[in-house]
Formats: C-alpha cells, structure tokens, sequence
C-alpha cells in the first residue's frame, strides 16, 4: 500500500510546477515605424547540440522568456533547425524561428544565420563568410575572443556581418567584455547579444533588439543586414545610435538580465515534491525488499518447524543382526 506515497508526491509537485511556470506576457514594442523584437541568434538544442532540451521544449522556454525570434544554431549541420521550423507553427505560441548553424573549426566559429543549406566547415574562413551569404545568411562572429583575432585579417573582416559583443561570461567577467567590445569596433559589424544557450541558463540571458518593419523572418533578415539592432550590457548600449536614442526616447528598453524565476509557495511545492517522491520511493523500495526477505526467512522456518529431518537408520555393524 506504501507505493502510492510517491506517486501522490510527484503528482502534487507536477501540478504546482505547472501552475508556478507561467510564461513572460506577449509584448509587442512599437517604435516609429520599427516592431523591435528580443531575439537570441545563438541557441542549441538536444540531441547532438551538445544541448539538454528538445527543439519543442526550447521554442516553448523562448516563449517563457519573452523572445519573439530565436535563431537555432547546431554545430555543423541544420537539421535540427529544420526540424524546430516544423515544430514551431504546430505551437499555441511560438517564435520566429530561424535556420541557423555554428561552422566550428580550431579558426574559428561563426554563426551562419537564415541559410538555406548546411555550410562546410572545411573551408578557409573567407571562403565560408562567401558561402554563407550565397545561401542568403548572415555571418556572425561567435565568441571572438583575442585568442582568434589573429584568424580575422581585413578581408574577412570586410565580409563578416557582425558579432556577438554580449554573451552571459562576458557580463560577469570585465576581461571578457572588453574583447568582445573591442573586436565589434574593429569594423562597421552588426551588434549581437546572444546566449548560446545549451538548457542550464536562462535563454535570452543576452539578448538583441532588432528593429524590424514587419513580424516576419524575411523583415528580421532585412534588419540585420541593415545593422538595426541594439544590444545591452547594464549600463552600455550597443548597435545603431540612432536606434538606441529612438528607444531612450520612447521609454528604453529591458536592459536587465532575465532574472530565474523566484521559488515562491508554488515552486517550492514542486521541488519538495519531487525531491519527497525519492525519497519515498527509495524508502517503499528499501521496506519492500525488508519485508520480501523476511517473509522468505519466516516461511522457510515454518518449514523446517512442521517437517523435521528424518534420518536413515545407520547401517548395522559388522556381528550385529537387524531386528
């Protein structure tokens, strides 16, 4: 009968996860005559993404998080990012899902953005900044740190179309984000906040704000070959200063860091709960497996009480006769 405590545990902590876990209102920002969208131009999922979530799971937490584009971004391939584009319309509510990949060699890493086809990563950086925009992307330097600048010469820093000058280390680390900040003025880039998000951290952790004539892809495209976008870091703004006076002027936009929800009542049911149905379980295992053997042990002595061990006569010995 004692099986029934975990289930019960679980159940209620099921219950008051859900309740708890509401997504961040759908807010639509207009400026001028710009929609500006949060996006995340950086994000992997499970499996083969070195990722813990599923491309449903992460089109719903982008929800959650109050993203209105996400870019999904695998490593050196893009059906993982076809398959969230079949996903997403089959939503309630979803994002504008890009198709993405990160090409990822020792060089480099760059993120090719709305491509229509997986991009090698065999080839000289150069000749992947020409492919990806053959297969009409964009190119994005990812994490460039000073340890690649060296494999950025002028050439490849004409054709790249931005980078990414905030990224989550980067806000907690002052070394970080000065190299990040000095490489995205090495030339006229596009600015990216992105969070290279993996399932651990919040998505959207950094973010971009792209000023779009249009809540579509082909709109948000159009934007970031244009350069209009805006990317925060606390007290410092990125991108287009035209764009950052226009959104100071209508009231500013988020700058804070998404913040993990707080475990009110609710939360802290749901983690009781489930940490309570393991230990229930852990212990109806324990008592059962207690109670199994002392049941085994009980019969076999009732066993040996009702039917005692009979033993033969000993043969007769030599000069004695049976009787």
């Amino acid at each position: 009968m004692r099986n029934w405590v975990p289930v019960a545990a679980l159940m209620v902590s099921v219950a008051a996860g859900t309740a708890a876990d509401r997504p961040a209102p759908h807010v639509v920002r207009t400026m001028d005559r710009y929609e500006v969208l949060a996006a995340d131009f950086h994000v992997h999922v499970f499996p083969f993404g070195w990722a813990f979530i599923s491309p449903r799971e992460t089109l719903l937490e982008a929800v959650h998080q109050g993203l209105d584009v996400v870019a999904i971004t695998p490593h050196d391939q893009t059906w993982q990012a076809d398959l969230a584009r079949w996903v997403a319309p089959r939503l309630t509510r979803s994002p504008i899902v890009l198709k993405g990949e990160e090409i990822t060699t020792p060089r480099f890493h760059v993120l090719a953005i709305g491509v229509d086809g997986t991009v090698s990563n065999q080839l000289a950086l150069e000749d992947t900044l020409d492919t990806i925009h053959r297969r009409g992307g964009v190119a994005i330097a990812a994490h460039p740190y000073r340890v690649v600048w060296e494999n950025y010469d002028a050439e490849s820093m004409k054709k790249l179309d931005g980078s990414e000058v905030v990224r989550p280390e980067a806000q907690f680390d002052a070394a970080a984000a000065t190299e990040l900040r000095e490489f995205n003025a090495r030339a006229p880039l596009t600015a990216f906040g992105n969070s290279d998000y993996r399932g651990p951290t919040p998505m959207g952790f950094s973010r971009t704000y792209v000023f779009a004539t249009a809540r579509t892809a082909e709109a948000v495209m159009d934007a970031l070959r244009a350069r209009r976008t805006v990317v925060y870091d606390r007290d410092r703004a990125y991108g287009d200063h035209a764009l950052i006076a226009l959104a100071d002027a209508n009231g500013g936009l988020p700058r804070n860091i998404p913040a993990v929800p707080a475990p009110g009542w609710l939360r802290a049911i749901g983690r009781l709960g489930t940490l309570g149905a393991l230990v229930a379980l852990v212990l109806f295992n324990r008592w059962n497996n207690v109670a199994v053997t002392t049941a085994a042990t009980t019969r076999e002595d009732v066993q040996s009480a009702s039917c005692p061990t009979t033993r033969p006569d000993p043969a007769p010995q030599p000069g004695q006769h049976s009787r």
